[in-house]
C-alpha cells in the first residue's frame, strides 16, 4: 500500500483511484474513525476480486477502522492456502 494519509475521514474514492491506476486487485483503508456512507458506498461500487482458480470473492476496496483491528477483523484477501497447483508430472527414470 502506497497511499498513506492523515486527518478526517474523506471519501474512498482517491483509494479506488490509486488501486485501478496501480492495476491492484486489493485496496485497504485502515481509518481512526468508523466509515462514512459515502465511504462504504464507494467501496460497494468497486466490485469484487476473484483470483484465478479459486471460487471465492475479495471486495476490491476494503475499509477498517482501529476499533475492528483491535476486535480481530482483518483485511481479506486469498492466503496462499488457498490456492490450488496443479501436480507436476514426475520426471522419467525416477
Amino acid at each position: 500500500m502506497r497511499l498513506v494519509r492523515g486527518g478526517h475521514c474523506r471519501p474512498a474514492k482517491p483509494l479506488r483511484g490509486v488501486i485501478e491506476r496501480e492495476r491492484a486487485e486489493i485496496g485497504a483503508l485502515i481509518s481512526m474513525e468508523a466509515p462514512t456512507k459515502p465511504m462504504l458506498k464507494e467501496a460497494a461500487e468497486a466490485g469484487f476480486y476473484q483470483p484465478p482458480g479459486l471460487a471465492n470473492k475479495y471486495p476490491r476496496l476494503q475499509i477498517l477502522s482501529i476499533a475492528e483491528l483491535l476486535v480481530g477483523k482483518q483485511v481479506e484477501y486469498p492466503r496462499l492456502l488457498d490456492v490450488r497447483y496443479k501436480k507436476a508430472p514426475r520426471g522419467k527414470g525416477l
